[in-house]
């Protein structure tokens, strides 16, 4: 199993980046790589750049812990094993961190989740900025 991690230091209160977080069906919005995404009954599905479609269950949506985690379950790429989580935690004065990480089996679907993941969470604080 790969775990991949990316992190960002935000200038946004945990509050206001937990509201983006938790709209899991508008992912599409901030995530570059990602442009379609839907709630559904269970998660959600999201359409890559390329096409691929993946479908995702929530497995913890918690908002006390502004913690929510999902495992592919369906679409274009399946892998053996996933569980993507992401936490906002409160630095205090405006500020805040988003972790967001990823194990995934096979080693080679890590490989390519990890630059897009990164990107975005970098591009999580612009997107903030235009939209909070």
């Amino acid at each position: 199993m790969t775990s991949i991690r990316s992190h960002a230091l935000l200038d946004h209160d945990a509050a206001t980046v937990w509201v983006t977080i938790r709209d899991i069906g508008a992912v599409s919005e901030w995530f570059p790589s990602i442009i379609e995404s839907e709630s559904t009954d269970v998660g959600r599905n999201v359409t890559l750049a390329d096409g691929t479609r993946l479908v995702e269950e929530t497995v913890t949506l918690d908002e006390d812990l502004r913690r929510y985690q999902y495992r592919i379950i369906g679409g274009d790429l399946v892998p053996e094993v996933h569980l993507g989580t992401l936490d906002v935690i409160d630095l205090g004065e405006g500020r805040s961190l988003l972790m967001y990480g990823s194990d995934v089996v096979p080693d080679g679907v890590a490989a390519a989740f990890d630059p897009a993941i990164g990107e975005a969470v970098a591009a999580l604080g612009a997107y903030l900025g235009q939209h909070a």
